[in-house]
């Protein structure tokens, strides 16, 4: 990095690098940024903490995790994965630096910590983290000051939270904010906040635009209207709200999330002229009220949070009202015919937004609203707390009409809605309608109007009269205009509503004219005092002149509505007009409709005689009784009335008992209606009344007596006692807070009765819950639920001792054996009060808690509960604020720990409460001290057998919880707290095992055993290795717990040690336990521990003088150990330095010991190179590992590991369908096996497949199966040597003559197929890893391999090559040299090697046929040669024979080919050197037999083809070659030669002898030539017999005369056999690349051909332009082989071809070069068209091929095979 500096620069800094502190540099200060830090400790320990948020810190520490796992995911290529970790990578970074720039408002960051932890918590869980527990604020828990109990807990609620979190994410709705919907559900009432951006509409005049919630489905409006006055310049009237028009609907709750449909309506009324197209202003009347139109979007999506983007901005379509006034004039509303586009003027407001919801479209040309919409949660006060940068003291509120479902104290209303309905008024003495303005105000009963009281909407002041919106000659108008109107409370029973009527003209002159013509009016407090009804109110129309009309003392005295009038008896229908005093009452009709919502009025009768009892006391009871009718939430408005008029009652009546059970049962329903959750909110209203305004001092006496009464009498008042008993808390609150008060004034008076009042009152309770009758069996379970709740307040007037002695009576009480769960959760109850935590009480109540627990989880009764109760003790036990607890961690401990224990380990995993007992009894433990332990012990007395039994229990049940963890691997927290508190009681238990079962007569061996295998198992538990943790993890957990494998592992060794003489016992029993210990990667440990197993040698051989068992153990335990991943390099080294050197010291077992150590650690190289390779992909080197390990148990004469192994070497060969190989693998098993009746060890029968009792049986399946597998494997000559076994046992030793006749058709059957069926022959390869970079039982050795069927050299290679993409491929077959050797490289060698054959001594020197023979050319063979051509001295141009000298290196295995592997290492290697003369004797004697072979098919089968033969003598006889053997003569047959080397002459006459007798071969030859030439071949027949003729007379004149036998005497009595075609289906064919062979570097031919065998393999493909241009292709298979067989001779063509075109021409030349026996080497090459026609609908193909041999050495003819095949065209 380069850095800019100025010279001068002083501030600079020294820096150091953190992963390497040696590691140091200067930087400018410019440069860095000092970080605000603590530092803690010093060294080593040294650590710094940033002084940062933590959940900032944490944040750091998580980005920093996820990267290393976010890195691995994109190395591994799992997109999905790396997708979704990197978003979240990215939020959590900006997340981060929106925390550190400390600009966020207090409710945001609140919001976004959440969002943080939650997703960190389940970035964690997504990515198999482990999970963090939290506190409420969302900081991570400290588990060394959390109680175990709150521990659990948390996990349990941190693990549910991220399931929920996980199934939203699943489900789609992922753009609901999790945190938002939490707060949602907490909240009951939530608001919609508006923010108006714009109104785009041309109005051209002033204007009010009106906005509210609609519900279309009930046509009504459910909110006030927000208000805002337009301008007609297109602005805001009020310029200084311009950026600011903001309103909040409030007071939404669920019933509004249940509305099918929420609509946000906006309407627009002008204020101006009757017609906007009038222009001659100056004339017109101004000020009018008119609709303009309306404009509507459905917000249901977001008032249920299914769609929140706050920064969205909504366009709302506006529909105007057409101003066309024709339209629609006169004309009834009809919706099904509406159009979108078209409203009249004259259409109602309401009407044309039912039509805008109706239509799908609204053609509003680019005008209308543009707004933003958020959800926000709570009421007005908590919205104002939570989202002050948005709802501010300016904000409009426009709250809902009507009250929301939860009425929050506190929230003082007084609002009465008024709604304009509608009229219908007569047009008099007009031609047309009236254009009528309804004008409404407020007035009081002397007529004075009230000011500002009348409030058109939110946002806009109160006004003194409001004006209605005039509809253009309607006769019945309809408004639906709400009007809210807010009277002083002092005011309301003097007020009254008036409604005014007038007509409006357009013209000015004629409007100012036109007076009031008709008036109505309402009071809106009815005669008995309540306030004017909810609803419809049809009123009176009145008509008088306009002053009568405006004096209230004249009206008010009339009838206000049509009902008022029929109440007085008058008639409502008359046709004319009515007059009464003054006034007339009109035809026009008039409705309003009003909704009071005030927390000050009410219009229930019964309630208000209750609040003005005193004005008639004689209907006081029935007040009393009828308030128990009245609807709650006009109740609630008058708490404190209510409360005061109860309590006045009873105190003013202290006398009498009279009205005591009406005011006891009043107080109970009003209680009960607190508790609703609807009215929840009052419950503070009701404490503060209680703390605050109750003032009847008396009141507990009578309170306490009614409710004794009631629990007396329980039987009869079930109903009654048991609403009381619901309302238990409240009561006792207002009898505890009455006797406080009392005490206050008359300082402690009448202290005695009321404490005896008390006593009496719970002996009524003990004694109802003593009653057997099963009337009161519910009122007993509500006892059980609401006495604990008076607890808390009981104790400041009670003694708590006394009352933790009522509740244990109490308890006790309850009937046995019934309502069990409510007693446990009564219990649970007095727990959570403060009782419990006083330490007197606990003495009391404890001791009746543990009994009772104890009862019932004997019982297995009700376990959740016991569980929660047992928790909830605990906890309270570990707060350090509630006194001494010693002792009563003893009692829970004495009484409860070992029924804990016995719970879990009869529980099952599965089961949901398992993880709370756990956490319980592992609470229990935690805060045992450890005199608890050693008083838990003396608590089992003298009773050995008790604390054995204990202890047993004990140590099996923590190493099953050990084992089966009942918790989750991702709850690190908890399982190391458990494992932490486990280890202190094993250790203290280990120290009871030490005092009291260690002596020779108390000493327990199976309870010391238990306890070496709890602590092994608890040593090797995954959640303790901390090497297999991020190296983050495994700090953290060092540094909170250290390595406790280590603590618990020095422990086991202490506990060895003590044993003494009773070691013995453990041995071999422990040397498992004990290995799995050392095997643990902790050196220390291992170091501590390994010394352990010498300690075992020494003490078995001083009782029996070896360690012969401890030896078996080892190992056998090793194997399966390091197979389960234990061990490595190490560990080895470990193991056999410390052992060897315990052993060097010791008199007798220095050598004996040596000779295990070196035993061992062999085992143990071969085990890890098994274990290394036991997942690679590439089986072979598996297979060699695994043989590596059965020879090693061979040799130490372990069978059962070595058939083990056997066994899995078996499947390797299965799986790679190497079927011959598994054949010879599970003959070694057949081969341990007697034919005998013994009877079968277990370890020989190690799969479930044989059933079998002896080792005959068991023989006998075997040999079954692997005749089947060597039959798979075409290996017939090893099945029928197996087959002849088993027919001797059959016939002789079974009789079972039915096996016999099988065994004896199946071997027929393999005769038939040596002779009948082809066996492609594998080649060979010799195969050398050179180099320090292949594994050990490779690196610098040779192998020979058998290939596959088919299986060229160079495909051979490429599979080697793919097994080591790393290595390099030598180009040289000479012996590598030592460098080479120790590269760290690794560098591959491979070539073709030839098998020597080993016939049979049966087979040798005698006629047998070449199908019995050439099975043993390639199989039974162990022994390789390879030879490369040597020259020797210069290069004689006429003849290279001549010092052409042959290198052959022979190449000797181990074991033979095939067996149980399909390659074998080279045991040893010879090199020989063939002189050019034994060279040409081999070519000449192969030569000869080659051609014997092929006339001896001939003789056999006349049927064989002719061709193979007619190439064969024509690459003899032709005069260009002369056999060859020309190149001899001039090498060979010269003086010179013979000259130079005197020593060859018997040698030259042997070539002479073989020259002379292939004449007589090549005559039989020529003969069965012209025998079945056919006529196109005459003319090559007459040449090839001229030539041959020609050859004869110059070999008999140079080499003399040979004569073979007659031909009859030749032929043999061997009938014909027909020669079937064994070959591979095409479908199992690998397709690869075309490939051309190639001559090696070193001049050794690619394919050496066997004797008189050559063949050539391929699969090819071709990509093929068609004429169209577009690419097809062309793939096919062929196979073309020779073989010599006795006297048969054939070709076998394959030939497999496939194309994917339609339209395709292909044509080619291929060549390829094969060695001859001879070392010539010949050319095979062909031509082939494809040709594809399509004539109509039929397809046909049609294939050329041609087939040529020529001998290279000479230009000779060609020989043409051709043939033409149809094609499937696929």
């Amino acid at each position: 990095v380069e850095l800019s500096l100025q010279i001068g620069d002083t501030d600079i800094y020294c820096v150091s690098c953190l992963s390497h502190l040696l590691f140091q540099g200067i930087f400018p200060a410019c440069y860095i940024h000092l970080k605000e830090a603590t530092v803690e400790g010093s060294g080593h320990k040294e650590t710094v903490i940033p002084n940062e948020l933590p959940l900032v810190q944490e944040v750091t520490t998580t980005l920093r995790e996820w990267a290393t796992i976010w890195r691995d995911l994109y190395v591994g290529d799992k997109r999905e994965m790396f997708n979704s970790v990197r978003d979240m990578i990215y939020d959590l970074i900006e997340w981060r630096s929106q925390i550190l720039s400390g600009t966020l408002p207090q409710d945001e960051l609140t919001e976004l910590k959440q969002r943080v932890t939650s997703k960190i918590d389940y970035g964690n869980k997504y990515l198999d983290l482990d999970l963090v527990v939290r506190d409420k604020e969302g900081n991570i828990l400290d588990p060394d000051t959390t109680s175990t109990v709150s521990l659990f807990r948390a996990h349990e609620a941190a693990s549910k939270q991220i399931e929920e979190r996980i199934q939203e994410e699943k489900s789609q709705k992922q753009n609901i904010d999790l945190t938002r919907q939490a707060k949602f559900a907490q909240t009951p009432s939530f608001a919609l906040f508006v923010t108006l951006k714009n109104v785009v509409c041309k109005i051209g005049e002033d204007a009010e635009v009106l906005m509210s919630l609609y519900d279309p489905v009930e046509s009504k409006f459910i909110s006030e209207n927000y208000l805002v006055r337009w301008s007609s310049q297109g602005l805001v009237k009020d310029i200084d709200t311009l950026h600011n028009l903001r309103a909040v609907f409030t007071d939404l709750g669920s019933e509004d999330l249940k509305r099918e449909k929420i609509s946000f309506v906006c309407q627009i009324v002008r204020v101006g002229r009757m017609e906007l197209r009038d222009n001659n202003t100056k004339k017109l009347t101004s000020g009018l009220r008119r609709p303009f139109g309306v404009a509507v979007m459905d917000v249901t999506d977001i008032i249920t949070g299914k769609m929140d983007d706050e920064d969205k901005q909504h366009f709302i379509p506006f529909q105007p009202l057409a101003l066309d006034d024709a339209i629609h004039r006169h004309q009834q509303l009809n919706i099904s015919r509406f159009s979108p586009r078209v409203a009249g003027e004259s259409d109602f407001l309401q009407a044309v937004i039912n039509k805008v919801i109706a239509a799908k479209e609204v053609n509003h040309k680019g005008q209308g609203l543009w707004v933003t919409l958020k959800r926000l949660p709570g009421d007005i006060h908590q919205i104002r707390k939570d989202f002050p940068h948005l709802v501010d003291r300016s904000t409009a509120v426009a709250r809902k009409m009507g009250f929301p479902e939860i009425i929050m104290p506190g929230d003082v209303r007084n609002d009465i809605y008024v709604t304009l309905v509608q009229g219908e008024f007569d047009k008099g003495s007009k031609s047309t309608p009236k254009n009528v303005e309804v004008t409404m105000s407020v007035y009081d009963e002397d007529g004075k109007k009230l000011e500002k009281v009348i409030f058109p909407g939110a946002g806009d002041e109160g006004i003194m009269e409001y004006k209605s919106v005039i509809y253009y000659q309607v006769k019945q108008p309809h408004w639906y205009e709400t009007i809210k109107v807010a009277i002083p409370i002092e005011d309301v029973n003097r007020s009254h509503l008036r409604f005014t009527f007038r007509h409006r003209s357009s013209q000015d002159s004629k409007d100012k004219s036109e007076k009031i013509f008709a008036q109505s009016f309402v009071k809106l407090m009815r005669y008995d005092g309540t306030t004017l009804r909810d609803g419809e109110h049809d009123l009176i129309v009145y008509k008088a002149e306009a002053k009568k009309l405006e004096d209230s003392s004249l009206y008010l005295n009339l009838p206000a509505t049509k009902m008022e009038l029929e109440e007085k008896g008058l008639s409502t229908t008359g046709k004319g007009t009515q007059s009464l005093g003054n006034c007339t009452i009109s035809k026009d009709s008039f409705q309003i409709s009003t909704l009071v919502c005030s927390t000050k009025l009410t219009q229930n009768v019964d309630l208000l005689g209750l609040l003005k009892w005193r004005s008639n006391t004689s209907l006081l009871q029935q007040n009393l009784r009828q308030l128990m009718k009245v609807e709650g939430g006009e109740v609630v408005k008058f708490l404190q009335d209510t409360l005061d008029a109860l309590f006045n009652i009873m105190m003013e009546n202290s006398d009498s008992d009279t009205f005591d059970t009406l005011v006891f049962d009043a107080l109970v329903f009003i209680i009960g209606l607190i508790a609703d959750r609807k009215f929840q909110h009052f419950n503070p209203v009701l404490e503060t009344y209680i703390r605050k305004h109750f003032s009847a001092t008396l009141a507990y006496t009578k309170l306490t007596k009614v409710l004794k009464n009631y629990v007396d009498d329980a039987e009869k008042l079930t109903e009654q006692l048991l609403k009381a008993m619901k309302a238990l808390e409240y009561i006792f609150k207002f009898i505890v807070r009455s006797r406080v008060l009392f005490n206050q004034l008359y300082e402690n008076k009448g202290e005695a009765d009321f404490m005896e009042s008390l006593r009496n009152l719970f002996t009524s309770f003990n004694d109802m819950m003593n009653s057997s009758s099963e009337n009161t069996a519910m009122v007993k379970g509500s006892a059980l639920k609401y006495v604990p709740t008076i607890v808390n307040d009981v104790k400041l007037v009670f003694d708590p001792k006394e009352l933790s002695k009522l509740f244990t009576e109490f308890i006790l009480k309850v009937p046995l054996g019934r309502l069990v769960k409510q007693k446990l959760h009564c219990l649970i109850d007095i727990v959570h009060s403060d009782l419990f935590t006083q330490h007197d009480c606990r003495e009391i109540l404890l001791p009746l808690m543990t009994e009772q627990l104890k009862f019932h989880l004997e019982k297995q009764e009700d376990l959740e509960a016991c569980c929660q109760l047992l928790s909830n003790i605990l906890e309270v036990l570990y707060r350090k604020d509630v006194g001494p607890t010693q002792w009563h961690v003893q009692t829970i401990m004495e009484k409860l720990l070992r029924t804990v224990n016995r719970t879990v380990i009869s529980m099952g995993r599965d089961s949901p409460l398992i993880g709370g007992f756990v956490a319980s009894m592992t609470a229990t433990l935690r805060q045992m001290e450890d005199y608890h332990y050693a008083h838990l012990i003396s608590t089992f007395g003298k009773m050995r057998t008790d604390v054995v039994d204990f202890l047993m229990e004990t140590f099996i049940m923590f190493k099953d919880l050990i084992g089966k963890n009942v918790y989750p691997g991702d709850w690190v927290i908890m399982n190391m707290m458990q494992n932490k508190v486990f280890l202190r009681a094993i250790n203290q238990y280990a120290a009871v095992l030490n005092k009291k079962f260690l002596d020779q007569t108390n000493f327990e061996l199976q309870l010391w055993n238990n306890y070496f295998h709890l602590a092994v198992a608890y040593l090797t538990q995954e959640s303790l290795q901390l090497e297999n943790f991020s190296s983050d993890k495994r700090a953290k957990i060092f540094q909170k717990y250290q390595d406790m494998r280590r603590q618990i592992g020095f422990e086991i060794r202490d506990m060895w040690y003590n044993l003494g003489p009773h070691k013995i016992k453990f041995i071999p029993e422990m040397v498992g336990p004990i290995l799995e210990m050392t095997l643990v990667p902790e050196m220390e440990l291992r170091k501590a521990t390994i010394p352990i197993f010498f300690d075992m040698m020494q003490c078995e051989f001083h009782f029996t003088c070896s360690f012969q068992r401890f030896e078996n153990e080892i190992i056998t335990k090793l194997d399966h150990e390091v197979e389960g991943g234990r061990g490595d390099e190490q560990y080895k080294v470990l193991f056999q330095k410390i052992l060897l050197e315990h052993c060097r010291k010791h008199k007798y077992l220095a050598k004996t010991g040596e000779t295990f150590v070196s035993l061992v650690v062999r085992l143990l190289e071969r085990l890890l190179d098994y274990r290394t390779i036991m997942h690679d992909e590439n089986k072979e080197n598996r297979m060699s590992c695994t043989v590596n390990v059965l020879n090693f148990y061979k040799e130490i004469e372990r069978e059962e590991m070595y058939i083990r192994y056997l066994y899995k070497l078996c499947d390797l060969h299965k799986e790679c369908d190497n079927y011959t190989e598994a054949a010879y693998t599970l003959l070694l098993h057949a081969k341990l096996l007697k034919w005998s009746e013994e009877a079968c060890a277990a370890h020989l029968t190690q799969r479930e497949g044989y059933q079998a009792s002896t080792q005959g049986q068991l023989k006998d399946q075997l040999y079954q199966e692997i005749i089947n597998y060597f039959d798979k494997g075409k290996m017939w000559e090893e099945a029928i040597i197996l087959g002849k076994e088993l027919a001797e046992q059959y016939e002789n030793e079974m009789f079972d003559f039915e096996q016999l006749s099988a065994s004896l058709r199946k071997q027929a059957q393999f005769y038939e197929n040596i002779v009948k069926v082809i066996r492609p022959k594998p080649d060979y390869f010799a195969v050398g890893y050179y180099g320090l970079g292949f594994p050990s039982f490779l690196r610098n050795k040779m192998f020979i391999y058998r290939g596959k069927e088919y299986e060229r050299r160079e495909d051979f290679e490429a599979r080697l090559l793919t097994q080591f993409p790393n290595a390099d491929k030598m180009k040289t077959t000479t012996p590598p040299s030592e460098d080479i050797k120790n590269l760290p490289s690794q560098c591959i060698q491979c070539f073709t090697v030839k098998p020597i054959l080993e016939l049979p001594p049966k087979f040798q020197n005698k006629p047998v046929s070449e199908q019995i023979v050439s099975f043993y050319t390639v199989n039974e063979v162990h022994k390789f040669q390879y030879s490369r051509p040597v020259r020797k001295g210069e290069k004689d141009p006429d003849n290279e024979f001549a010092n052409m000298w042959i290198e052959r290196t022979t190449y000797a295995t181990a074991y033979k080919l095939p067996g149980i592997l399909r390659w074998f290492e080279v045991k040893s290697v010879s090199t020989e050197e063939i002189s050019p003369l034994e060279n040409a004797m081999e070519t000449m004697q192969l030569t000869n037999e080659k051609i014997s072979n092929m006339v001896q098919r001939h003789l056999s089968d006349p049927n064989l083809p002719i061709n193979p033969l007619s190439m064969l003598l024509n690459g003899i006889v032709d005069p260009a070659v002369m056999g060859g053997f020309t190149n001899y003569e001039k090498a060979f047959f010269t003086e010179k030669y013979q000259e130079e080397h005197p020593d060859d002459q018997e040698k030259l006459e042997k070539l002479k002898d073989l020259i002379a007798w292939q004449i007589p071969y090549l005559a039989d030859g020529v003969r069965i030539h012209g025998e079945k030439v056919t006529e196109a071949l005459r003319p090559f027949h007459d040449r090839l017999e001229a030539c041959f003729k020609q050859l004869k007379e110059k070999v008999e004149k140079q080499y003399g005369v040979k004569t073979l036998p007659a031909v009859d005497e030749r032929r043999g009595s061997r009938p014909r056999s027909m020669v079937r075609s064994f070959t591979m289906p095409s479908q199992q064919r690998p397709l690869s690349v075309a490939s051309v062979n190639s001559i090696s570097s070193d001049n050794s031919p690619s394919r050496p051909g066997s004797d008189g065998d050559s063949r050539v393999t391929g699969i090819h493909s071709y990509i093929i332009m068609s004429p169209t241009g577009t690419a097809w292709l062309l793939g096919y298979t062929h196979t073309l082989s020779y073989h010599q067989q006795g006297q048969h001779g054939y070709w076998d063509t394959l030939i497999h071809y496939h194309v994917t075109n339609r339209d395709s021409m292909v044509t080619g030349i291929h060549s390829y070069i094969i060695m001859s026996p001879t070392g010539t080497a010949w050319l095979l090459g062909y031509t082939h068209t494809l040709s594809y026609h399509q004539q109509g609908q039929q397809s046909k193909g049609t294939i050329k091929i041609s087939y040529f041999w020529i001998q290279l050495s000479v230009g000779a003819d060609t020989h043409s095979h051709t043939f033409m095949k149809k094609l499937r065209w696929q």
